[in-house]
C-alpha cells in the first residue's frame, strides 16, 4: 500500500470568516506573506505526495491562479532585477502537478471528497482539509501515511480538544493500541458535549481506501442537510477497520477568526525576518492594554 495522491476540499463558502471571504476564498487568507492553502500544499508535497487534486468551488478562481505560472509578474521582477521575489514566484508554479475539479453546490465534506473518485483512480489517498493548517517536524499528513502504509489501514487524524469545542468536530469512541494511535469503534459528527463519546476529535487529515465513495454515495444528508465524510467512515467501520492517529505538532483552524489571528501572530513570531519586531510591539501592546 502506497499513499501518493492527495484531495484537498477548498469549496466550502466560508462563512464563519464573512464578510472577507464574500469575495476572497477562506483558503487564500494571508498566513504572513502566504495564502493558507500553500502551507497545506507544501505540508503533502513534504511528505512524499506528487499528486494533487483540489475540489474548488464557485468563486475560487484566485486559489488555480496563485499555484499558475505568472509570466507577466516574472518578467516585470526579472526587469526590475528583483531575482530573489522572481525564484519565489517561480517556485510557486513548479511545486507539484495540481489538478482541479469543481464542486457545483456546496453539499458537504463528503460529497466534495465524492468529486475525487475518478482521480483517485482505486488508489488510497490522502485528505488534506484546505482551511487547517498544522505547523509540525514531520509533516501531519506524513505521520498518518506512515501507520496507513504500516497497518494497511485507513488512518484519521485527531487530537483532543476542550469539551466545550465537541460540537464544532467529529468526535472519536476508541481504544488505545500503541503510542498515540487508537482503534475506531464509533464515530459522531458534531454532537453534544453530553452526548460526545470522548473529547479526540477528528481535525481534517485522513488516509482512506478508495471504497470509501461507495458509502458515501449510499449517505442520506446528515448534519446541516450536508454529506458528511464522517458518517461515510462510521458506516465504514464493520467491514473496514479504522484507526485514528494523534497528530504532533501546532494545529491553526484558519477558517475561524481566533484560528486566523494566532497562525498569523505565531508564524510571524517565527520569521527571522520579522520575528523580533513583532515581539517588542506585542509587549508593548500587552502593556498598554
Amino acid at each position: 500500500m502506497r499513499v501518493r495522491k492527495a484531495v484537498i476540499p477548498a469549496a466550502g463558502l466560508g462563512t464563519r470568516m464573512l464578510p472577507i471571504t464574500k469575495s476572497m476564498p477562506k483558503e487564500m487568507l494571508p498566513i504572513v506573506d502566504k495564502p493558507v492553502i500553500h502551507y497545506v500544499v507544501k505540508e503533502a508535497i513534504e511528505a512524499g505526495i506528487d499528486d494533487i487534486l483540489i475540489i474548488t468551488g464557485k468563486g475560487k478562481r484566485a486559489i488555480e491562479d496563485y499555484f499558475d505560472r505568472s509570466f507577466e509578474l516574472e518578467y516585470y521582477l526579472r526587469e526590475k532585477g528583483k531575482l530573489e521575489e522572481l525564484k519565489q514566484v517561480e517556485e510557486i508554479g513548479e511545486m507539484v502537478d495540481i489538478y482541479y475539479v469543481r464542486q457545483k453546490k456546496p453539499l458537504g465534506l463528503g460529497d466534495a471528497v465524492l468529486h475525487a473518485e475518478k482521480h483517485v483512480n482505486g488508489e488510497p489517498f490522502a485528505v488534506l482539509l484546505g482551511d487547517d493548517i498544522i505547523i509540525s517536524q514531520k509533516p501531519a499528513i506524513k505521520q498518518l501515511i506512515d501507520v496507513a502504509e504500516r497497518e494497511k489501514s485507513q488512518v484519521i487524524g485527531v487530537e483532543k480538544v476542550p469539551e466545550e469545542l465537541v460540537g464544532r468536530y467529529g468526535i472519536i469512541s476508541g481504544e488505545k493500541i500503541g503510542e498515540d494511535v487508537y482503534m475506531v469503534r464509533d464515530l459522531v459528527e458534531k454532537p453534544s458535549p453530553k452526548e460526545a463519546p470522548s473529547n479526540i476529535a477528528v481535525v481534517g487529515r485522513y488516509v482512506l481506501f478508495p471504497e470509501v465513495f461507495d458509502f458515501i454515495r449510499e449517505l442520506p444528508p446528515g448534519k446541516g442537510g450536508e454529506i458528511q465524510l464522517t458518517d461515510a467512515l462510521r458506516n465504514m467501520l464493520p467491514s473496514y477497520p479504522t484507526l485514528a492517529k494523534m497528530i504532533e505538532g501546532r494545529r491553526y483552524d484558519v477558517g475561524t477568526r481566533l484560528g486566523f489571528i494566532m497562525a498569523n501572530v505565531e508564524l510571524g513570531l517565527e520569521r527571522e525576518d520579522i520575528g523580533e519586531e513583532l515581539l517588542t510591539r506585542l509587549k508593548q501592546l500587552v502593556r498598554e492594554v
